[in-house]
């Protein structure tokens, strides 16, 4: 993701173009980018909530729907394809018949994401309440509070640290048809089972309107007519989604024109520490999903060079794994149906 609006509208390399220019004969055409690919996934509820479960231990069908409550049919749907896009593998283990979901490496490969989302949901969601559990890091033995540095220097990295350009998989592509795109009517889905900062931060973003909206933000782009050319989005979608954002807390309205009166959206605080996620999220699907060819290429502005975000503990500045983790819990799993973690001290 880009950093500063500044910098990034001298790199942007595509002229803005209309709605119509950005619909093509097989429908609208949106930006390549790794963290929609990333978002394309996690963006579900249920099976962000499923991969959540997941990194706490669980691996059999009926421990998956004791702990989130989910209809069979829509476990098994959701199992299935997450089967089949790699985040899970089937396993019988022994001779025994029941099949159970681990995560595959790929899978695996969430987990800093989802931290990084966590720490966001810690630092400004959880309305003065403790946050639901703390990081241990086996690796130094202390209470961890990760941060997103870059890979060649170790440094944080924050909106305002990092450029981009296009990278060879820059340009657009036919909007992906099925993504989440509504916000559900009955309320998120993504806060059942047990408490969790990552699905906090994921009622703010998780829908793809919404994350498009704040990336935009993060491109430099502030202007309502701006944002609906670049998105090609309906124009009441977009009023929603910005209203939301700056009821949440992520924009604030700035007028720059009267008569009539007009304003630009822009990110706070907020709004901007968003970015470690996001460049989080850019990271996995850098790797998994973009075929050796990412869209952007970030470069750090302290050391001067290309970077891949890494998240990791602000102890020993070592990367996180999901695998050196233990959690100190403020809930009681049990109390959900749910299992673990079982790393709980």
């Amino acid at each position: 993701m880009p950093a500063t609006a500044k910098t990034l509208t001298a790199k942007a390399s595509a002229k803005p173009r209309s709605p119509a220019t950005l619909r093509t004969s097989v429908g609208r055409t949106e930006r390549n980018c790794s963290v929609a690919r990333t978002l394309d996934i996690v963006s579900d509820a249920w099976a962000f909530l499923i991969i959540r479960e997941a990194f706490f231990g669980t691996q059999t069908f009926e421990a998956f729907r004791s702990a989130l409550g989910l209809p069979r049919a829509t476990l098994t749907d959701r199992l299935k394809k997450l089967t089949q896009l790699a985040i899970f593998r089937q396993v019988a283990p022994g001779s025994s018949q029941r099949k159970e979901y681990r995560l595959t490496k790929m899978g695996f490969d969430l987990y800093p994401s989802f931290i990084a989302l966590m720490q966001f949901g810690d630092r400004w969601l959880s309305k003065g309440k403790p946050p639901p559990l703390t990081l241990i890091h086996n690796n130094c033995g202390c209470d961890s509070h990760p941060i997103v540095t870059c890979s060649h220097c170790g440094e944080s990295v924050g909106a305002r640290d990092a450029k981009y350009r296009d990278g060879p998989g820059a340009g657009r592509s036919p909007a992906k048809s099925g993504r989440n795109t509504r916000r559900p009517s009955d309320g998120s889905r993504f806060v059942l089972g047990r408490p969790s900062s990552v699905s906090r931060a994921l009622e703010i973003i998780g829908d793809k309107w919404s994350f498009m909206v704040v990336r935009e933000g993060f491109f430099g782009n502030r202007r309502y007519d701006k944002i609906l050319t670049e998105l090609a989005i309906a124009p009441n979608i977009l009023t929603d989604r910005l209203n939301r954002l700056v009821a949440s807390g992520v924009f604030y309205r700035r007028q720059y024109q009267s008569a009539p009166d007009r304003y630009e959206y822009l990110l706070t605080d907020m709004g901007r520490d968003l970015y470690g996620p996001f460049i989080a999220m850019l990271r996995w699907g850098d790797r998994w999903l973009s075929k050796g060819k990412p869209p952007l290429i970030l470069t750090h502005l302290k050391c001067g060079h290309d970077f891949q975000p890494s998240v990791d503990c602000d102890r020993c500045k070592q990367p996180i794994v999901a695998a050196d983790m233990r959690y100190r819990l403020a809930y009681d799993p049990r109390s959900f149906g749910a299992l673990g973690p079982r790393s709980v001290e």
